[in-house]
């Protein structure tokens, strides 16, 4: 019951290509995270799956069934989408259990599936109550609870904690990946543009960009190893740092003068010009005295759990991430190592190169 997309292309007379040759079979029983920045094409591919969007070219399947014949309703496709959409003059239950009525079940046939539906997400104690009654959460997860009750074979999710705050995204994570692992007969596809949404979820990960799959694997392969510059941004949060540099006589040279020996997995890279990339989570700042970069602080954000710097360097801008609240300012002075074991290698076209190991060197 596999569904197969084959060469789907979307091309529009105003926006141009939204979605370019993809090819890909998903499985169900298993979880797919759509990551991509915003206009990477990751809602335009859940829209052409519902059937929403009508594709241009190539073919969509679903257990050998061709999907593209068959009208919006007939697709089996249930959709939770980022704003949470309930009946307000519903109670949770008949939120639940109206489009099953409509779709012709008993009530007694209703009320099961949707009673096991609201366990499932935890709404028990809150079954009589209005949407207005709850909190974004729990109007989330009666959304949700909706969908699952349809038993559908293909559910997918747009941003759905988008409109959450940042504690009750966390939480909703956590649940969200042990409800969905119980739905073994259903594809589900899973739209962010969270990176720690994309890894926490710990499911097969798709990375957009521009309307194409430029990546597809673990959370620990795309993270380790993005295989281009395109992923390694999209993938990092904050985004990875990208630098130009040339290397030559044993060292990695950085544009300003900067440059430093050359990391022992780079050894054997020829000579020529490259891009450096490090996380904002591997640069610290330099109190040796020893070689470093030197540059200006343009801009600072503090979340109360960390500190995010960013750097103006004659080498680029540098972004790197502190944990707990620093008295940094704007317009200081501030030097930084770039641990070249944690440096990954790009080529000049953004092909990955050489990725660090993940514990070091």
């Amino acid at each position: 019951m596999s569904l197969i997309l084959k060469n789907v292309s979307v091309v529009s007379d105003k926006d141009g290509v939204i979605l370019d040759d993809i090819s890909f079979e998903f499985k169900p029983g298993r979880i797919y995270i759509l990551i991509g920045r915003t206009t990477s094409g990751k809602t335009s591919l859940m829209r052409a799956i519902a059937g929403l969007l009508p594709i241009t070219s190539g073919e969509i399947t679903m257990n050998g069934e061709n999907l593209d014949s068959q009208p919006i309703w007939e697709r089996d496709v249930a959709v939770v989408y980022q704003q949470f959409i309930n009946y307000p003059n519903k109670s949770v239950l008949q939120n639940v259990e109206f489009p099953l009525l409509r779709k012709g079940l008993s009530k007694p046939e209703a009320r099961e599936l949707a009673l096991a539906s609201i366990n499932k997400v935890g709404l028990n104690d809150y079954i009589d109550r209005k949407p207005a009654q709850l909190s974004g959460g729990q109007q989330q997860r009666v959304a949700l609870a909706r969908s699952l009750a349809r038993k559908s074979r293909i559910m997918l999710l747009d941003e759905p904690l988008m409109n959450l705050d940042y504690k009750l995204r966390e939480q909703l994570r956590v649940e969200f990946k042990e409800i969905f692992n119980s739905q073994a007969d259903a594809v589900t596809i899973y739209a962010t543009t969270e990176p720690p949404e994309a890894l926490i979820l710990g499911a097969e990960i798709l990375v957009l960009h521009e309307g194409r799959i430029i990546q597809f694997g673990s959370p620990t392969e795309v993270y380790e190893k993005p295989l281009s510059t395109s992923v390694a941004r999209v993938i990092s949060d904050p985004p990875m740092s990208i630098l130009p540099v040339s290397i030559s006589a044993g060292e990695v040279k950085f544009e300003g003068g900067y440059s430093q020996p050359i990391p022992t997995k780079m050894k054997n890279v020829k000579e020529g010009r490259y891009q450096v990339g490090i996380r904002a989570n591997d640069i610290v700042t330099s109190k040796s005295g020893g070689k470093a970069e030197n540059g200006t602080i343009s801009l600072v954000e503090v979340s109360g759990s960390e500190t995010l710097v960013y750097v103006d360097t004659p080498a680029g801008e540098v972004v790197l991430q502190m944990e707990g609240i620093h008295d940094v300012k704007v317009g200081e002075s501030i030097s930084i190592e770039l641990p070249g074991n944690r440096m990954f290698l790009f080529e000049t076209n953004g092909a990955l190169c050489v990725s660090p190991d993940n514990a070091g060197e």
